[in-house]
């Protein structure tokens, strides 16, 4: 298996290994990964109705892709906050309230878009 990343992300890797003590790139990855599978379980059991938020990180550049994204999930949003947070970075926060399948499908769609740089959904 390969995996091609830029130099932005294979920065950051080096430094998360200094600072956290992995053997090196793979256990970085493999370790991503449990992560990943972890809060995808953690998401699947989630059922009925529910509150929660949806953070967003991505490129200024993306603005309006993002607009464009959650005009479906407009039934679900009670608060959507927009933030730029450095010279070309912005943060979504999206409180949500609605079936827990809706709110799946809406952080899928954001995590699915090579676009954004960070999804995080933390029910409540």
């Amino acid at each position: 298996m390969s995996v091609s990343l830029n130099d932005d992300i294979l920065n950051e890797m080096e430094k998360l290994q200094k600072l956290l003590g992995f053997s090196g790139r793979s256990e970085i990855v493999r370790a991503g990964i449990r992560n990943m599978l972890s809060e995808e379980k953690q998401r699947n059991d989630l059922t009925g109705m529910l509150h929660s938020l949806l953070l967003v990180i991505h490129d200024e550049k993306s603005d309006d892709e993002i607009s464009n994204m959650r005009h479906p999930y407009d039934k679900l949003i009670n608060t959507h906050l927009h933030s730029k947070i450095d010279r070309d970075r912005c943060l979504e926060i999206f409180l949500l309230r609605g079936e827990a399948e809706e709110i799946r499908r809406m952080t899928r769609e954001f995590q699915a878009n090579k676009r954004m740089d960070n999804v995080k959904l933390i029910p409540m």
